[in-house]
């Protein structure tokens, strides 16, 4: 996940989180960090990885087409388990301001960068929960995160949760 701070219309900086928008194959328009489904870059790691946040470093050379340092890396979060089991090991790091930032998006797998700020993510009209349902009972819950265009939900929405709950104090 990565975050990156942006000068407010003359206010000081603010927090964004930054996320990719990928078209699927059936072309649907969902949006959910991770797919368009909205999600953060990232990936399967390659033999070449030695470690997350290589794979992290890579993916966003790839899908991003920008050089992040590990020196940028603030951590790796608790990993996660998709619904095939595979597990996903979110790396928060900071890209600094935007708009010293050059993006290069891979075509072929991000149709759209896109960035919401903490501050809107944190406001209680722009979150909420989805309620899963396993046969005729109830199953699960999950967050789920709103703007005007976009949808993030699934594994996106809990690594951003997880997020939230380790930078913003309660």
């Amino acid at each position: 996940m990565q975050l990156a701070t942006r000068a407010a219309a003359g206010k000081a900086w603010c927090m964004s989180v930054l996320c990719k928008l990928v078209e699927i194959e059936t072309s649907v328009h969902l949006a959910n960090i991770l797919f368009p489904l909205s999600s953060f870059a990232g990936g399967k790691r390659d033999p070449s990885d030695s470690n997350v946040v290589d794979t992290a470093l890579r993916e966003a050379r790839e899908e991003l087409g920008i050089a992040v340092t590990e020196n940028k890396v603030w951590g790796v979060l608790k990993p996660l388990s998709d619904r095939s089991g595979m597990m996903v090991a979110p790396v928060l790091a900071n890209l600094g301001p935007l708009e010293a930032l050059t993006f290069q998006p891979n075509p072929s797998e991000v149709e759209e960068i896109f960035t919401l700020t903490v501050a809107h993510v944190c406001n209680p009209q722009n979150r909420g929960y989805t309620h899963f349902r396993t046969g005729d009972r109830y199953g699960y819950t999950l967050p789920v995160f709103h703007n005007a265009k976009y949808r993030i939900w699934g594994l996106t929405a809990i690594a951003l949760d997880h997020t939230l709950k380790l930078i913003i104090p309660v």
